[in-house]
């Protein structure tokens, strides 16, 4: 006998009172076997009273940031199928049913709903040209990407959530959750969805510059982390580059003259050298760490069925 997949609905939310009642009324009659999870990040608002107005299951995350607010949805709520969604009423709920079907048909781990808006209220400018940076940072660092890294709007499979370890804090959770997909070569899926702009009342938490460069930060640290042998391999190159240019011409002098003129410069190339060997060694060693440590979140992967597939 079939059974239906138990489907999750999670909806992080800040300061959302005017769109969290509205947010997931839609996800209701989009999902009505789903179960739908307000996550409370400490708002100052009623946020809390209108969402429990409106049944669904509210639960509060202390720690401030997304991110956060995140790893702990994936550690308390167990599904066959998790929808993530702002709770700003930003994301079409009725695209929900779509990316489910999609997900179960073809057994993927991840379906993004790419945002596709004619609003010029709904993305702010520098946003537009941020993602667009970031998206192509992403794809030339692990030679994949999504056309859309920093969408809120995600289908997920319990394979996906249940060995995902969730170590950002803020909005560059879903960076993190990008490179996760790509590093364990999980099989997903866009679908375009419509963004809509925020209800009156409801503001945008993400900081332009501030939550840009830090997401920056976070795709260099997971490039330094999951590729270390591309990484430091990079810098020893670039030292060694430089010793040459450097120590090139004091080596041309030293076979016509025997001797070593600007003794300074000489060992300043020799103290490259060494350093690119040493960043050469480095990202050898912890290439190899980095293999067993994806090793171990592959098997943590493969513990759990696909989406309509059998049990283990």
């Amino acid at each position: 006998m079939v059974t239906e997949p138990r489907i999750a609905v999670l909806l992080p939310c800040y300061n959302e009172e005017a769109a969290v009642a509205q947010t997931v009324a839609g996800f209701v009659a989009a999902l009505p076997g789903a179960t739908v999870y307000v996550y409370d990040n400490n708002s100052a608002d009623a946020t809390v009273a209108v969402a429990r107005a409106t049944g669904a299951i509210v639960r509060s995350e202390r720690m401030q940031g997304k991110g956060n607010v995140v790893r702990r949805m994936f550690t308390d709520v167990d599904a066959d199928i998790y929808v993530m969604a702002d709770g700003d009423a930003t994301y079409d709920a009725t695209a929900a049913p779509d990316m489910v079907r999609l997900m179960i048909d073809e057994q993927l781990d991840m379906v993004v709903g790419s945002r596709v808006t004619q609003a010029d209220a709904a993305y702010r400018r520098g946003h537009v040209m941020g993602n667009r940076l970031l998206t192509g940072m992403l794809a030339r660092l692990f030679g994949r990407s999504f056309s859309d890294i920093l969408s809120g709007y995600r289908v997920f499979s319990r394979r996906f959530v249940k060995s995902f370890p969730v170590l950002s804090g803020g909005f560059e959770i879903e960076t993190e959750i990008s490179v996760h997909a790509l590093e364990l070569r999980m099989p997903v899926g866009e679908v375009e969805t419509r963004y809509f702009a925020r209800l009156e009342g409801s503001a945008s938490k993400l900081s332009t510059y501030s939550d840009g460069f830090r997401i920056v930060g976070t795709i260099v640290t997971l490039y330094r982390i999951e590729r270390p042998l591309l990484f430091f391999g990079g810098i020893g190159g670039l030292l060694a580059l430089a010793a040459i240019v450097l120590g090139a011409p004091l080596a041309v002098t030293y076979m016509h003259t025997h001797l070593v003129p600007r003794l300074p410069t000489a060992v300043l190339a020799t103290g490259l050298i060494i350093l690119a060997a040493l960043c050469a060694f480095a990202g050898l060693i912890l290439d190899t760490v980095v293999r067993g440590r994806r090793e171990v979140r592959r098997l943590a992967y493969l513990s759990h069925a696909a989406p309509g597939g059998d049990q283990p």
